[in-house]
């Protein structure tokens, strides 16, 4: 049988009796990274018996996986965190082990995107995971035009490095005035809820380096509200005639029906983006 379960997502004290049981009896546990698994088994009292299956090998692995449960052999299927086939390896070898008749059970753990809608505050009663945004390209574009139109809460994963990016792109693709909860670190020592616009979010993390795992937490567009149609295109040819950041934005909430502050916030942010990437 293969057991999909869940680990920690940053404390080791919330892993479960159940998946400590589970690890402790199989034949193999297949994991993404040797090492940092081995220390959470370490950690537990479970002696390490794993293999290597990640993106990377993911094909030639799944082979092995398949014909060794097929033998009889029980297989416990982990990630570095959290649950397996959540943003990480796993649901093709579930797939496989479901076509060849291989019997698939969970055993469920944490999950940051769950843990961090919990924490938000926003609502939960609708809500679409997105997980991590294609880094470059169309696909991210239209994946961010989706963000900004999601009239439900819509959470994200993001990497330090590209947090930034990230931010700004919402600000210019129109979600500069909506609520975002940005969550780093959760279960860690230095866990931080951290609550703004889209706009001063950006700003923020223009100011300062982003630092840890992130998870975001964005409010849906209320059908009612104005949809921002603001381009930096638009701001940055306004600011290339000569306006003042101010005039730039009475001139813009004219055309837009947008309030001025909002404006003016997403002025700054485009403009000195501008200057820092040229």
């Amino acid at each position: 049988m293969l057991f999909i379960v869940g680990t920690p997502i940053g404390n080791v004290l919330d892993i479960s009796s159940r998946a400590k049981e589970v690890l402790s009896s199989v034949d193999r546990i297949a994991c993404e990274d040797t090492r940092r698994t081995g220390l959470l088994l370490q950690s537990i009292g479970v002696q390490s018996r794993l293999i290597s299956y990640h993106e990377h090998n993911r094909a030639a692995r799944e082979e092995m996986i398949v014909r060794m449960l097929s033998e009889g052999q029980d297989i416990a299927l982990v990630s570095d965190a959290g649950m397996p086939c959540i943003s990480d390896p796993g649901e093709q070898l579930v797939r496989l082990c479901h076509e060849r008749g291989i019997a698939v059970t969970v055993i469920p753990g944490p999950t940051a995107f769950a843990s961090a809608l919990a924490l938000s505050g926003l609502d939960s009663r609708r809500f679409v995971f997105e997980g991590f945004l294609p880094s470059e390209g169309k696909e991210r574009r239209e994946r961010i035009r989706a963000v900004c139109s999601s009239t439900i809460t819509v959470l994200l994963y993001e990497a330090p490095h590209r947090l930034q990016k990230t931010l700004i792109e919402l600000a210019e693709a129109g979600a500069g005035n909506r609520q975002i909860v940005i969550l780093r670190e959760l279960t860690k020592k230095y866990e931080e809820v951290m609550r703004f616009t889209v706009n001063e979010a950006a700003k923020h993390f223009c100011e300062q380096t982003p630092k840890g795992e992130f998870v975001l937490v964005i409010e849906g567009e209320p059908e009612h509200r104005p949809r921002e149609t603001l381009s930096d295109a638009r701001i940055l040819e306004l600011h290339a005639s000569g306006l003042s950041t101010r005039e730039i934005a009475s001139v813009l909430s004219k055309e837009t029906g947008l309030s001025k502050n909002v404006i003016y916030s997403k002025a700054v942010l485009v403009i000195k983006y501008r200057k820092e990437t040229h």
